[in-house]
């Protein structure tokens, strides 16, 4: 695992931030993280992250008015984003429509929280390599 990549995780649930910042730091990643879209915001324009992990749904702005305004500045816009989310199960027929509007506002994919942990670990190293 490259120990350089720096991973950005912006989520409002504290658990779910600390459990996925724990698994990626034990994978080799540094990890910053910030609780909501304005706190991600400002991190990510600070440390220039290789990811920024983003969750849709937050009070206040969501991820995608967030991944809008860091694609909006010339500061953040060619930092990576991928979209966390619940969304997109197969079962209910969202999947490519997901993938379709991340990458409609400027986020490369997005990862499915329900996954395992080892799993996600796995789809956020494809993405660094991307």
């Amino acid at each position: 695992m490259d120990a350089s990549k720096l991973l950005l995780i912006v989520d409002d649930d504290a658990s779910f931030r600390e459990i996925f910042k724990t698994k990626l730091e034990a994978a080799g990643y540094k990890v910053e993280v910030a609780e909501n879209g304005d706190e991600g915001i400002s991190k990510a324009e600070r440390i220039k992250p290789d990811l920024v992990l983003m969750d849709m749904e937050m009070p206040e702005l969501n991820g995608a008015g967030a991944v809008i305004r860091l694609q909006e500045n010339p500061e953040t816009r060619g930092i990576k984003v991928a979209f966390l989310t619940n969304f997109g199960e197969p079962k209910n027929g969202l999947h490519e429509a997901d993938r379709h509007f991340a990458k409609e506002i400027g986020a490369i994919e997005y990862v499915k929280k329900s996954d395992d942990l080892d799993s996600i670990v796995d789809r956020v190293k494809e993405l660094l390599n991307s």
